[in-house]
C-alpha cells in the first residue's frame, strides 16, 4: 500500500500529536521520504479512511482497534522507535 498521508492523533488533538507529526516530518525527512502528506488531530475527530496511515501513542491503543494501518509508540518521544517503525511500514 503507498503512504501518501500519515495522521498523527492524540487525545485531544493538540500537544502530542503536534510534536509526533512533527517528528514524523523529520523522519521522513532524514529517510529522504518526501511527498507524503502528515496530518494532526484528535483520534475522536478522524475516520480509518482519512489517512493511510496513522501514528499514535500506545495509551490509545484501545480506542483505535478501526485504525488497521497504524504505528503504535509506546513512547511518543523516542525518534528512534519512530524510525524503526517508519521504515518497517514504508518499506
Amino acid at each position: 500500500m503507498k503512504i501518501n498521508k500519515i495522521m498523527c492523533c492524540c487525545g485531544c488533538g493538540l500537544g502530542s500529536s503536534l510534536i509526533v507529526a512533527m517528528n514524523v516530518e523529520s523522519v521522513l525527512n532524514k529517510m529522504g521520504v518526501s511527498g507524503i502528506e502528515v496530518l494532526h488531530t484528535s483520534l475522536s475527530d478522524t475516520t480509518p479512511d482519512s489517512a493511510d496511515l496513522f501514528v499514535i501513542g500506545r495509551d490509545l491503543e484501545s480506542q483505535s482497534s478501526d485504525f488497521e494501518n497504524k504505528i503504535l509508540l509506546n513512547n511518543i518521544m523516542d525518534m528512534e522507535e519512530l524510525e524503526s517503525k517508519l521504515r518497517e511500514k514504508l518499506g
